[in-house]
């Protein structure tokens, strides 16, 4: 089906496009800022009513980019097509905070990496389990995804770790997990992995800086609660 364009609706998107490279976000209302994303896959078709749709269905902005490609075409007029901008945006949001903390030191920069963890870790559906390389400065070489599933003592194995450790030229390595629950609290699960991984890594002289906890909006440092 082919869609026409009116000279009103062209004229709409221009002006939401030029109020934004005016003002930025803060002068769009959040269906317009879902309006502008679903218009990056389908530039010729008006996406107004389904922008303003998907905000009442999902009730936030974070919820619709949040949202699974599945439950977004649930709305009449959603499809794979113009779903590109709305998961585009959402992944080149997690390229730029990883890229902007690599290279930095872990110390200066542990809010950034904390703001990376959380929005790579916030939507998982899964406990997954996610490392961060760090060299003998402290700074940071890299992270990586290791396990997906429940977190269990038997399902992350020490050895794979120790190997991604030499792989990376790891000095240190952070531990992040998230809480699906919105549970902040390390279970003995975590507690008990968190030793074993330690206690391992102490074998090729690599050092355990923290183990971080995402949930919800917030996060638990083992750290910072003595338990490492």
């Amino acid at each position: 089906m082919k869609y026409k364009i009116s000279e009103g609706d062209s004229g709409h998107r221009q002006r939401l496009r030029e109020r934004f490279l005016k003002a930025g976000l803060e002068n769009l209302q959040d269906y317009e800022i879902i309006e502008l994303l679903l218009i990056l896959g389908t530039p010729r078709r008006d996406c107004k009513q389904q922008a303003r749709e998907l905000l009442l269905e999902f009730g936030s902005l974070k919820a619709v980019l949040e949202a699974e490609p599945v439950e977004l075409q649930r709305i009449k007029g959603v499809g794979p097509s113009n779903i590109f901008g709305l998961k585009l945006i959402r992944a080149m949001a997690e390229r730029y905070l990883k890229d902007r903390i690599i290279d930095r030191d872990f110390i200066e920069s542990s809010e950034q990496v904390i703001e990376f963890l959380s929005h790579a870790l916030s939507i998982r559906d899964r406990e997954t389990f996610l490392v961060v390389y760090l060299n003998g400065r402290d700074q940071v070489l890299g992270s990586e995804e290791i396990f997906s599933g429940t977190l269990t003592t038997s399902a992350v194995y020490p050895r794979e770790v120790v190997k991604k450790a030499l792989a990376n030229k790891a000095a240190a390595m952070i531990f992040e997990h998230n809480h699906p629950s919105g549970n902040l609290n390390p279970s003995k699960d975590d507690i008990a992995i968190t030793k074993k991984l330690k206690t391992a890594l102490a074998t090729i002289d690599v050092a355990v800086h923290d183990h971080i906890i995402i949930a919800g909006n917030g996060h638990y440092s083992m750290a910072d609660h003595g338990l490492l």
